[in-house]
């Protein structure tokens, strides 16, 4: 029997854009490297396994502050838990940013026309967000301090 997550599905269903982590995986090689296609796959399977780590910690954390909602800040604190304290700043930078584009997604009005963005429109869009995503990730872009995450006294694993 397959093991079923909170919204009934198998593991194995849950996946990442094929195409987008390829993309991902290429630019962030040097051009002259080459990657296996089941290389590719084994790393998304990573990435995949990795977000479910994260998500099962994030709802565990969650549960101990009697919240039923995960917050950013059990996200924080799960990567605290779990051994990813190195990540809790990058984390908190991409979070900052994602605020600030949604707020001024918001403001602008670009919400209620996005259904009326061209695919060109869209694309160039979704190219800039991987420039800006690839910048922070090479600490290109500097980045606010995170909120301070309180050391946890048993690690839950």
């Amino acid at each position: 029997m397959d093991p079923i997550d909170i919204v009934g599905k198998t593991k194995e269903d849950a996946s990442l854009p094929k195409a987008t982590m390829t993309k991902i995986i290429k630019e962030m090689l040097p051009p002259d490297v080459r990657v296996a296609r089941d290389t590719q796959d084994l790393l998304i399977e990573c990435c995949v396994e990795f977000i479910n780590l994260i998500s099962s910690e994030s709802n565990e954390v969650c549960g101990r502050d009697d919240k039923k909602t995960i917050a950013p800040e059990h996200v924080l604190k799960a990567l605290e838990v779990l051994g990813f304290s190195e990540y809790i700043e990058d984390v908190y930078a991409a979070y900052e940013q994602h605020k600030l584009e949604t707020m001024d997604t918001v403001r602008s009005g670009k919400c209620s026309n996005a259904a009326e963005m061209t695919e060109e429109e869209a694309l160039a869009e979704q190219q800039r967000m991987f420039a800006e995503a690839r910048a922070r990730m090479n600490g290109v872009a500097t980045t606010p301090k995170p909120p301070e995450v309180e050391p946890s006294l048993e690690p839950n694993s």
